[in-house]
């Protein structure tokens, strides 16, 4: 039951090819995110978004609040493998940036608008790319290789599908409205 609820949707594996439909697929799940994000949370009182989705994981809040940490990061290595030549990112560490008082304690209100205005932008900025623009990339030195903005998108649609999954499962399991 703890892997279900660890991994919802199964784990992460990254396409051998990255299809144009694959790719506008991308684009629609950025642009539906926070909409079908909010639709799951908001209904939550602070109990509940202080419950842990699975036993010893990050509570409810904690997972709203790292999504927008998340894709604020992923936003802006997508604007700079456009902008620059394989540009170096910065990676973060996300299981010490979710025990801050700011993903611990705090409304998720100013997350969801995060991710709301992060997600309209990035939905645009993708539309906006030529098809040879999805092969620019960005070394990720945690990985110790390149990634493609197609790859990284890939990866980050499963990322906000795979977090939503979760809220959902505990949601069900708990018979929360």
């Amino acid at each position: 039951m703890e892997q279900i609820n660890q991994y919802p949707i199964g784990k992460y594996k990254e396409p051998e090819v990255i299809t144009e439909e694959m790719c506008m697929s991308f684009i629609d799940m950025i642009a539906s995110f926070p909409k079908n994000l909010k639709s799951a949370v908001m209904s939550l009182d602070d109990e509940q978004l202080n419950t842990p989705y699975r036993k010893g994981s990050w509570t409810v809040r904690q997972v709203v609040h790292h999504l927008a940490d998340s894709n604020i990061n992923c936003f802006a290595r997508i604007k700079f493998a456009i902008t620059e030549d394989n540009p170096t990112i910065k990676s973060f560490a996300e299981e010490k940036w979710a025990e801050l008082p700011d993903a611990k304690h705090i409304s998720i209100l100013p997350s969801l608008s995060i991710l709301a205005g992060i997600h309209e932008r990035w939905a645009i900025l993708l539309k906006g790319l030529e098809k040879q623009d999805w092969n620019r990339t960005f070394f990720h030195p945690d990985l110790n290789k390149s990634q493609t903005i197609a790859e990284a998108m890939a990866k980050y649609s499963w990322h906000c599908s795979h977090h939503l999954a979760q809220i959902k499962n505990l949601k069900n399991q708990m018979q929360w409205k």
